[in-house]
């Protein structure tokens, strides 16, 4: 649908800056649910706008539609392909391997990655969880602040939430802007290593140094688990990779003339649902029922893993309603112009929209789907190039990573787990969060000149 040519420029601006502080409001003052804050946000838009009615209720359903059908089966599927490697142990075994291999010298380099590599097909929070306990283990036994292993530890579970699909942040973003996620991931495997490293163990050497911070009391004086019941290394890398190539290569096919015969049987296999099917159906067999899991739980666990999905859908799904109101609008067209006016590049302006949304909202989720909704509706996006598209990918996750602080809920969840003060965990875990996503930015950025 074209954007409605006889609405007021004027008229259309003021109605999307009230809209977003209706919004804004509402989840801040308010905690009215994300989903419904951004619902009223955009019909507040559309109206104030002058839009007719019927447009605004296609925008609504086009937004649904059109954003659902790009993310729903890649969310459920990954959900349902961390939750195996989870509780398989998978998680751990590539943070005891790494850590061995690093030695407890360099064991924050071997969190640091350790967090990148498991974030990508787990939740944040889980992965946190799961992995915490190795962190404080290495500082009980070189006694050494706990934030010498958990910074680098929650640097990569940061960059591999924030970066790297099929995580659904970037998932999101990509599908909204439309591009394809084989250059997302590569973009992404560049920014997050740059800002894993920066915002992980250089930043936890510096914090271990300058805050000692005591692992919990209840850690100090529980057994290690098991090793010899995990699953093997080279079996848990060899399963996570197998999404990542697939889609890569399907990406390298469209512009490698030497695979252009292979073409349409990578094509399928990297489909991004089809690579994540395949992978999941791996993991129940090798993962699932080789470990001890008969058929009945591992369909509980399975099923168990979709019950944070509605929430992640439906709140993605209102961003998507945002982005069609504002291109229905032609407001999108209208900020495109301003835009231009300014000669910001695009990556920037990316970057500034989601950071102003993860400061004042908190939610990484929201200021992804904000932020990509605004952008999509720009005029010319379509004709930017599939790298510089992921470059805006990317700088818009950097831009949702910064400044975590008391509206966020991965605030306190670090803050408990860790057992700091309200001061340290703003000096330490908010400056990391910064430092992800500033960095990730900037090589963004960089790339993006390339593009």
């Amino acid at each position: 649908m074209d954007a409605v040519t006889s609405l007021n420029p004027t008229r259309l601006v003021i109605a999307a800056l009230v809209g977003l502080v209706i919004l804004l409001v509402l989840i801040i003052k308010f905690n009215i649910q994300a989903m419904i804050a951004i619902l009223i946000g955009a019909l507040a838009i559309g109206l104030m706008a002058g839009m007719p009615v019927e447009d605004i209720v296609l925008a609504v359903n086009d937004g649904i539609g059109n954003t659902l059908k790009g993310i729903a089966l890649l969310v459920g599927l990954g959900s349902m392909f961390g939750a195996i490697l989870e509780a398989s142990g998978g998680a751990q075994t590539i943070a005891v391997t790494m850590v061995k291999k690093f030695g407890d010298q360099k064991a924050a380099w071997a969190l640091g990655i350790t967090g990148l590599v498991i974030a990508m097909p787990v939740f944040f929070d889980a992965g946190l969880i799961i992995l915490i306990p190795l962190a404080f283990s290495l500082a009980k036994r070189t006694k050494k602040s706990s934030l010498f292993y958990v910074i680098p530890l929650l640097a990569g579970l940061a960059v591999g939430h924030a970066f790297i699909p099929p995580t659904p942040g970037p998932v999101l973003v990509a599908t909204m802007l439309e591009v394809e996620l084989g250059w997302v991931i590569l973009v992404g495997i560049f920014c997050g290593t740059a800002a894993m490293i920066v915002a992980g163990p250089i930043w936890g050497a510096i914090c271990g140094k300058k805050y000692n911070v005591a692992i919990p009391e209840h850690v100090a004086n529980q057994e290690d688990f098991d090793e010899s019941k995990l699953p093997k290394f080279s079996v848990i890398v060899g399963i996570i990779m197998i999404p990542l190539v697939l889609i890569i290569m399907d990406s390298v096919a469209g512009v490698v003339p030497a695979l252009e015969s292979a073409r349409p049987i990578l094509g399928f296999l990297g489909e991004p649902f089809v690579a994540l099917l395949i992978a999941t159906i791996v993991a129940m067999c090798i993962l699932g029922y080789r470990y001890g899991y008969n058929k009945k739980e591992l369909e509980q666990i399975m099923t168990k893993s979709l019950e944070p999905t509605g929430m992640i859908l439906l709140v993605t799904a209102s961003g998507g309603v945002l982005r069609y109101m504002l291109q229905y609008s032609g407001l999108g067209e209208v900020i495109g112009n301003a835009v231009s006016s300014a000669a910001l590049p695009m990556v920037i302006v990316a970057f500034i929209v989601a950071a102003l949304v993860r400061i004042s909202v908190g939610s990484a989720t929201v200021a992804m789907t904000m932020a990509a909704g605004i952008i999509a509706a720009m005029p010319g996006i379509a004709e930017l190039s599939p790298l510089y598209l992921a470059c805006v990918t990317a700088a818009i996750a950097g831009g949702s990573t910064v400044c975590s602080h008391f509206n966020d809920s991965g605030f306190w969840l670090v803050k408990s787990l860790v057992g700091m003060d309200e001061k340290t965990t703003l000096k330490t875990w908010t400056v990391m969060e910064t430092l992800v996503g500033v960095t990730g930015f900037a090589v963004a950025l960089i790339i993006s000149f390339f593009a």
